[in-house]
Protein backbone atom coordinates (compact mmCIF):
# COMPACT_ATOMS: atom_id res chain seq x y z
CA UNK A 1 0.00 0.00 0.00
CA UNK A 2 1.15 3.88 -0.85
CA UNK A 3 -0.70 6.92 -0.36
CA UNK A 4 -2.07 8.47 -2.82
CA UNK A 5 0.22 12.00 -3.49
CA UNK A 6 -3.37 14.43 -4.38
CA UNK A 7 -5.37 12.49 -1.23
CA UNK A 8 -3.49 10.83 1.00
CA UNK A 9 -5.54 7.76 1.47
CA UNK A 10 -3.83 4.34 1.00
CA UNK A 11 -4.49 2.92 -2.06
CA UNK A 12 -2.54 -0.46 -3.89
CA UNK A 13 0.94 0.06 -4.91
CA UNK A 14 0.34 -0.82 -8.70
CA UNK A 15 -2.69 1.34 -9.04
CA UNK A 16 -2.52 4.15 -11.80
CA UNK A 17 -5.92 5.90 -10.71
CA UNK A 18 -6.75 6.67 -7.20
CA UNK A 19 -10.05 5.15 -6.14
CA UNK A 20 -10.68 8.09 -4.04
CA UNK A 21 -10.39 11.18 -5.24
CA UNK A 22 -10.04 9.62 -9.19
CA UNK A 23 -6.58 11.26 -9.69
CA UNK A 24 -4.35 9.48 -12.42
CA UNK A 25 -0.82 8.67 -11.05
CA UNK A 26 0.64 7.55 -14.40
CA UNK A 27 0.93 11.41 -15.76
CA UNK A 28 -2.29 11.58 -17.39
CA UNK A 29 -4.01 14.90 -18.03
CA UNK A 30 -6.76 15.45 -15.74
CA UNK A 31 -8.67 18.45 -15.31
CA UNK A 32 -8.80 17.52 -11.90
CA UNK A 33 -4.94 17.92 -11.48
CA UNK A 34 -4.11 21.19 -13.76
CA UNK A 35 -2.00 23.31 -11.63
CA UNK A 36 -3.38 27.29 -11.77
CA UNK A 37 -0.14 28.97 -11.97
CA UNK A 38 1.09 28.56 -8.66
CA UNK A 39 -2.28 28.47 -6.78
CA UNK A 40 -2.22 24.88 -6.38
CA UNK A 41 -4.90 22.25 -8.05
CA UNK A 42 -8.19 23.25 -9.99
CA UNK A 43 -10.42 19.90 -8.38
CA UNK A 44 -10.74 18.58 -5.31
CA UNK A 45 -7.50 19.92 -3.66
CA UNK A 46 -7.28 23.83 -3.88
CA UNK A 47 -6.03 26.32 -1.63
CA UNK A 48 -5.35 29.83 -1.75
CA UNK A 49 -4.32 32.31 1.20
CA UNK A 50 -4.04 36.12 0.12
CA UNK A 51 -0.41 37.70 0.70
CA UNK A 52 -2.52 40.66 2.65
CA UNK A 53 -3.43 39.74 6.19
CA UNK A 54 -5.36 41.76 8.75
CA UNK A 55 -4.74 40.96 12.93
CA UNK A 56 -2.35 38.16 11.37
CA UNK A 57 -5.52 36.17 9.71
CA UNK A 58 -5.16 36.18 5.65
CA UNK A 59 -7.98 38.48 3.74
CA UNK A 60 -8.73 35.75 1.61
CA UNK A 61 -8.56 32.30 2.28
CA UNK A 62 -9.72 29.63 0.21
CA UNK A 63 -9.48 25.76 1.08
CA UNK A 64 -10.99 22.61 -0.13
CA UNK A 65 -10.28 19.02 -0.21
CA UNK A 66 -7.72 17.16 1.80
CA UNK A 67 -4.40 18.27 2.44
CA UNK A 68 -1.67 16.02 0.33
CA UNK A 69 1.06 16.53 3.53
CA UNK A 70 -0.78 15.87 6.25
CA UNK A 71 -4.12 13.70 4.91
CA UNK A 72 -6.26 15.80 6.51
CA UNK A 73 -9.23 18.03 5.42
CA UNK A 74 -8.29 21.54 4.58
CA UNK A 75 -9.85 24.17 6.83
CA UNK A 76 -10.22 27.84 5.06
CA UNK A 77 -8.99 30.22 8.03
CA UNK A 78 -9.61 33.84 7.42
CA UNK A 79 -11.06 36.91 7.35
CA UNK A 80 -12.94 35.85 4.23
CA UNK A 81 -12.91 32.22 4.55
CA UNK A 82 -14.37 30.04 1.65
CA UNK A 83 -14.13 26.16 1.80
CA UNK A 84 -15.46 22.67 2.90
CA UNK A 85 -14.78 23.79 6.17
CA UNK A 86 -14.79 27.69 6.61
CA UNK A 87 -13.64 29.95 9.90
CA UNK A 88 -13.44 33.45 9.15
CA UNK A 89 -15.20 37.19 10.11
CA UNK A 90 -17.42 36.55 6.62
CA UNK A 91 -17.36 32.19 6.12
CA UNK A 92 -19.19 30.23 3.42
CA UNK A 93 -18.56 26.37 3.58
CA UNK A 94 -20.37 23.46 4.37
CA UNK A 95 -19.36 23.86 7.62
CA UNK A 96 -19.35 27.76 8.40
CA UNK A 97 -18.49 29.44 11.99
CA UNK A 98 -17.50 33.17 12.62
CA UNK A 99 -19.52 36.22 12.46
CA UNK A 100 -21.42 35.85 9.28
CA UNK A 101 -21.83 33.01 8.33
CA UNK A 102 -23.33 31.00 5.12
CA UNK A 103 -23.08 26.96 5.21
CA UNK A 104 -24.86 23.77 5.26
CA UNK A 105 -24.62 24.14 9.23
CA UNK A 106 -23.55 27.19 10.05
CA UNK A 107 -22.81 28.66 13.54
CA UNK A 108 -22.50 32.88 13.83
CA UNK A 109 -23.29 35.71 14.79
CA UNK A 110 -25.65 35.79 11.93
CA UNK A 111 -26.05 32.70 10.89
CA UNK A 112 -28.07 31.45 7.24
CA UNK A 113 -27.88 27.97 6.65
CA UNK A 114 -29.84 24.15 6.67
CA UNK A 115 -28.80 24.25 10.20
CA UNK A 116 -28.16 27.88 11.67
CA UNK A 117 -26.79 28.73 15.28
CA UNK A 118 -26.12 32.12 16.70
CA UNK A 119 -27.39 35.42 17.74
CA UNK A 120 -29.85 36.16 14.92
CA UNK A 121 -30.20 32.73 12.62
CA UNK A 122 -31.99 31.46 9.44
CA UNK A 123 -32.30 28.08 8.41
CA UNK A 124 -34.40 25.11 7.88
CA UNK A 125 -33.44 24.31 11.86
CA UNK A 126 -32.54 27.56 13.34
CA UNK A 127 -31.55 28.46 16.82
CA UNK A 128 -30.69 31.85 17.81
CA UNK A 129 -30.22 33.99 21.12
CA UNK A 130 -31.95 37.20 19.71
CA UNK A 131 -33.92 36.06 16.61
CA UNK A 132 -34.77 32.69 15.10
CA UNK A 133 -36.66 32.31 11.63
CA UNK A 134 -36.98 28.96 10.32
CA UNK A 135 -38.64 25.92 9.45
CA UNK A 136 -38.25 24.87 12.87
CA UNK A 137 -37.34 28.26 14.83
CA UNK A 138 -35.96 28.40 18.75
CA UNK A 139 -35.31 31.45 20.31
CA UNK A 140 -34.65 33.06 23.46
CA UNK A 141 -35.71 36.11 22.25
CA UNK A 142 -37.72 36.23 18.82
CA UNK A 143 -38.67 33.41 16.52
CA UNK A 144 -40.48 33.09 13.33
CA UNK A 145 -41.11 29.75 11.74
CA UNK A 146 -43.18 27.24 11.07
CA UNK A 147 -42.67 25.75 14.20
CA UNK A 148 -41.48 28.57 16.24
CA UNK A 149 -40.41 28.50 20.40
CA UNK A 150 -39.57 31.53 22.01
CA UNK A 151 -41.29 33.90 24.52
CA UNK A 152 -42.46 36.12 21.58
CA UNK A 153 -43.23 33.99 18.82
CA UNK A 154 -44.98 33.74 15.50
CA UNK A 155 -45.57 30.33 13.45
CA UNK A 156 -47.61 27.51 12.61
CA UNK A 157 -48.07 26.36 16.41
CA UNK A 158 -49.47 30.15 17.67
CA UNK A 159 -48.64 33.67 17.86
CA UNK A 160 -47.70 36.04 20.40
CA UNK A 161 -50.19 39.15 19.97
CA UNK A 162 -46.83 41.58 21.81
CA UNK A 163 -44.55 40.05 18.78
CA UNK A 164 -47.48 40.39 16.62
CA UNK A 165 -47.51 43.72 17.38
CA UNK A 166 -44.12 44.98 16.83
CA UNK A 167 -44.12 42.95 13.49
CA UNK A 168 -46.44 44.47 12.00
CA UNK A 169 -45.40 48.06 13.19
CA UNK A 170 -41.94 47.06 11.06
CA UNK A 171 -44.00 45.58 8.09
CA UNK A 172 -47.37 47.64 7.82
CA UNK A 173 -49.92 45.59 6.26
CA UNK A 174 -48.58 42.36 7.17
CA UNK A 175 -51.49 40.21 8.02
CA UNK A 176 -51.98 37.33 10.49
Amino acid sequence: MKACPYCAEQIQDDAIKCRYCGEWLDGRSNVMSTPMTGYGYYGWNYEYKSEAELFGLPLIHIARGIDPKTGSLRVAKGIIAIGNIAIGVFALGGLAFGGITIGGASIGLLALGGLALGGITLGGFSMGLLLAVGGFAVSTGYAIGGFALAPHFIGGNGVDAEFLQLFQRWFPGFKY
